[in-house]
């Protein structure tokens, strides 16, 4: 890996991150949109023609129907499943903390309260009522890899938060479903699933075709495609993010062990060419065992091919001057997952602003957080953490705001409000006060 110290070489390097993380080009957009606008115009046929074109040329269905599922996952080692059982438990145990209630003020004291039983509300309150998203869509990669973690970490909030009806679209290239991932999808109890993926998945979701029923939300990631074409459908629907290429960043001393340093940036620069694994670092003798490590860890690797190349084009060794500058550096570069090896890591924590997931210490490696830890795998990245969170509950919520004031609650702001109206020029809001306090004064004109 490279080795960096200099600013003007860390600010290139930095520049080459924000180019990784842009827009897609304006071939990929026009593929985007050209699929897009056909499946909405065609639904189902156009569906079946990119699937046939780019997945599969057999492909004549679209849906997989729960005694298929069933099939499948019956082929999977048990030892797997069990693993999986162990992982969606602690996972849902996490995300039941998420929940959040419906709540209301009566001169401004706080109280929770059910919005299906009403009965005991008072004639003048201010409140927020919590509801689920109705229909949820949920995208599961099968390119390169297939993810059954993805499918927990995606229904499981969903599941939580209330969803009612959960649709799942998982790609199937060269007509091959994975069993782990149907193994996971019987597990939850989803029982709408395609085997569509892609751009057309994207749009059937959206839009809605005769055989799948439009949702109101899109979650789950995807290959460049993919995130695009979920940009462009957004406002047509709600989507959970741009999923961008996984990065890694560890903050280590030297206390830190150069040999877990280097694993734990071997595991994001597997996922694909684009991944980014960074470590800064205030030694310079840590740095050199990394650099040494990640070569003979990366020389046993079955995905090398790829791993070397995000090494090669977004990965480095940065040394700065302490832990602070450390600390200062990451919060600029605002990674998707945060290591922090440091001999006592809770000690900068109040300093961190920006990351989607921090994991502290050495036997807290980022791959936890993957599978089985409990908090979602699905994170902000490309610098995106400066705004965003995990997903989470919240994701698949509405929030509505409650109003209800009596003749006497009126009356208490009533010239607060007429006011403002006024001032904003907006003389019918003014009137709506003015009608209610008996001083409105009708004008009538003549032709």
């Amino acid at each position: 890996m490279r080795i960096i110290s200099k600013l003007k070489d860390i600010e290139l390097f930095l520049d080459a991150l924000r180019r990784r993380a842009s827009a897609a080009d304006a071939v990929i957009e026009k593929t985007a949109a050209i699929i897009l606008n056909e499946v909405r115009e065609n639904g189902d046929t156009s569906v079946l023609k990119y699937t046939r074109k780019f997945d599969y040329t057999g492909a004549d269905t679209i849906r997989i129907r729960p005694l298929e599922i069933s099939r499948y996952a019956d082929k999977t080692d048990g030892k797997i499943v069990k693993a999986l059982e162990k992982s969606s438990k602690r996972i849902r145990r996490f995300h039941e903390m998420q929940k959040e209630g419906s709540w209301l003020v009566k001169d401004m004291v706080y109280k929770k309260f059910s919005a299906d039983k009403c009965a005991d509300i008072p004639h003048t309150f201010l409140g927020q009522i919590i509801q689920p998203i109705e229909r949820v869509g949920v995208y599961v990669p099968g390119g390169k890899a297939s993810y059954p973690s993805t499918v927990l970490m995606n229904v499981i909030p969903a599941q939580v938060a209330g969803v009612k009806e959960i649709a799942l679209c998982v790609p199937a290239p060269n007509g091959e479903i994975n069993p782990y991932v149907m193994a996971a999808i019987e597990m939850l109890g989803v029982k709408e699933v395609y085997k569509i993926g892609g751009v057309q998945a994207i749009g059937a979701m959206a839009y809605g075709t005769k055989t799948i029923k439009k949702v109101d939300k899109i979650v789950g990631p995807g290959n460049i495609y993919v995130a695009t074409a979920k940009r462009m459908v957004f406002g047509e629907v709600d989507i959970d993010m741009i999923a961008g290429p996984s990065e890694v960043l560890i903050i280590a001393d030297n206390s830190a062990n150069p040999v877990f340093v280097a694993s734990d940036l071997l595991s994001q620069a597997e996922h694909d060419e684009l991944a980014s694994p960074i470590l800064i670092t205030d030694s310079r003798v840590l740095a050199r065992k990394v650099g040494r490590e990640v070569e003979k860890q990366l020389a046993g690797l079955k995905r090398r091919s790829i791993a070397e190349k995000s090494i090669s084009a977004y990965g480095a060794i940065i040394i700065v001057k302490d832990i602070a500058s450390a600390v200062k550096l990451s919060n600029r570069i605002a990674p998707e997952h945060l290591e922090i090896l440091i001999k006592s890591p809770v000690t900068v924590l109040p300093l961190i602003r920006n990351a989607g997931a921090i994991f502290l210490g050495q036997w807290t490696p980022e791959t936890l957080g993957d599978y089985s830890a409990g908090p979602n795998h699905t994170l902000p990245t490309g610098g995106t953490a400066r705004f965003s969170s995990p997903l989470g509950v919240y994701d698949f919520i509405k929030r509505s705001s409650l109003l209800s004031f009596t003749k006497e609650g009126f009356m208490s702001i009533a010239k607060t409000v007429e006011a403002i109206a006024d001032i904003e020029g907006l003389e019918a809001h003014g009137n709506t006060i003015r009608v209610r306090l008996g001083s409105y004064a009708r004008k009538d004109y003549k032709k």
